[in-house]
């Protein structure tokens, strides 16, 4: 769109305050919409691929040492970084003190 002209400038204005406003009706339905699912009980986001039974298996089997991460992969059947994730970072990192604000790396 050649910018040039009064008029095309007030025509690009009036579709970019057009677009602006269909931006902010689209943010207002979906806050909406997640507001209400939420009410109606529904959760968003993935499913986790551990159940809370099988996270708290394998966070006892690793903290008492029985199995490794390796092992705790093999035997629920997901990756590496699936247990990882699932695993609680403050007990899983023994002998390095925990971080704080006053801590400088």
């Amino acid at each position: 769109m050649d910018t040039a002209s009064i008029g095309s400038r007030a025509v690009f204005g009036t579709l970019s305050v057009l677009a602006e406003l269909q931006r902010e009706l689209i943010v207002a339905n979906t806050n909406d919409g997640l507001a209400s699912a939420r009410a109606r009980g529904r959760v968003g986001g993935r499913r986790p691929k551990l159940t809370g039974y099988q996270a708290a298996l394998a966070q006892r089997l690793y903290d008492e040492r029985e199995k490794s991460v390796r092992q705790l992969t093999d035997m629920s059947g997901v990756l590496r970084s699936t247990v990882y994730g699932h695993l609680d970072k403050a007990k899983t990192v023994p002998g390095q003190p925990k971080k704080t604000s006053a801590t400088k790396p």
